[in-house]
């Protein structure tokens, strides 16, 4: 059986490296899915410059599979109306990722609605299967692969990721279908074990690297590894964003990267490096253990106008005063680091 495979400028873009939001969810006064700042959030997004949207991932909130709330595959048909249509007026290749989850069955019927959909890639979480050992992880990576091009996560555990050695990442990457990773695990040591399993697999021309680990943003597009691989020195780098955090302040991450890109002075974007992570702590509510990571970033884009509430689908979820006056701190802080202005002079536009 053939394997699907990622388009050729679908392919190119996302080796170049790119900024890939993961996508929020708008939800009204009564926690029902809110369309008009739905679409208007991935307009935000495309026409800030991002080359990809990550959509029904953590970001979004798991909950939407819920029968009950049954959000799965609107708010991915939303997206990818909103991409498509993006597309056919600029003729700009657009990386439409879906999160994928649950134990196999759940898994492989994601996918498939993911491919109907016409999404390139699936963001694969290993969350549902904690126990599992790698032989069992892989045969079921394997089997959602067969439906759809991968892309690898290291989700941290803080949020309900499991650790994954060095061991599994070797062999996921010599999975065929796998495209990228998205290494997330917020831990330089586990950051490590991804590369070398990328290198050390010998697929490391084909599988893209992706940051994901939002508290280190900066530093990891800007790290060259050196790893030893079949009697010579394997030069690998990270080469773009699918975070949470880029899901606010999108142009300004667009800049970012292209100045990363650029080789631009290293000084200067260690410097931002720390700004960033200090923002990042803010959004994240890194200080009570990531419980605001979701509402942190509704409270910006509520903020610029984007959203018109914070509210998730998760009751318990909910902006603290602490959280709050944190993010008074680092937007005083750091105001070279917003697009408010981009958002301001765009937003009607938007929400047409």
């Amino acid at each position: 059986m053939a394997l699907p495979q990622i388009p050729e400028k679908i392919a190119a873009a996302l080796h170049k490296g790119l900024v890939i939001p993961a996508h929020p969810l708008a939800l009204d006064e009564d926690r029902r899915l809110d369309e008009r700042y739905q679409r208007a959030l991935t307009r935000y997004y495309l026409e800030a410059g991002a080359g990809g949207l990550a959509v029904a991932v953590h970001t979004t909130q798991f909950e939407i599979r819920k029968p009950e709330i049954g959000l799965f595959k609107p708010v991915l048909e939303l997206a990818a109306e909103e991409i498509d249509r993006f597309t056919a007026r600029t003729k700009k290749p657009i990386v439409k990722i879906a999160g994928i989850v649950g134990k196999t069955d759940q898994a492989v019927a994601e996918a498939k609605l993911a491919v109907d959909l016409g999404y390139h890639a699936g963001l694969l979480s290993l969350a549902a299967l904690p126990d599992a050992s790698n032989s069992e992880l892989l045969t079921h990576c394997r089997t959602v692969a067969d439906i759809i091009p991968l892309v690898g996560f290291y989700l941290q555990t803080a949020v309900g990721g499991r650790k994954l050695d060095v061991e599994f990442w070797r062999a996921f990457c010599q999975i065929e279908n796998v495209v990228a990773i998205k290494i997330a695990p917020f831990n330089r040591y586990h950051t490590l074990d991804v590369v070398r399993g990328v290198v050390e697999s010998g697929r490391h021309g084909e599988i893209a690297l992706y940051t994901g680990n939002d508290d280190n943003i900066v530093a990891d597009l800007l790290t060259e590894y050196a790893i030893p691989a079949d009697n010579k020195i394997v030069r690998k780098r990270i080469v773009g964003g699918l975070l949470g955090h880029w899901a606010v302040w999108t142009k300004s991450a667009v800049e970012l990267l292209e100045k990363i890109h650029n080789n631009e002075d290293e000084s200067q974007l260690l410097t931002l490096s720390t700004q960033i992570t200090d923002c990042n702590a803010a959004f994240f509510d890194a200080a009570n253990n990531f419980a605001g990571c979701i509402v942190g970033i509704h409270e910006v884009l509520r903020r610029q106008g984007l959203m018109k509430n914070v509210l998730t689908l998760n009751s318990d979820e909910v902006l603290t005063a602490q959280q709050a006056l944190e993010i008074d701190r680092v937007y005083a802080a750091y105001p070279h680091l917003n697009d408010d202005r981009f958002v301001a002079e765009n937003l009607a536009k938007w929400l047409k």
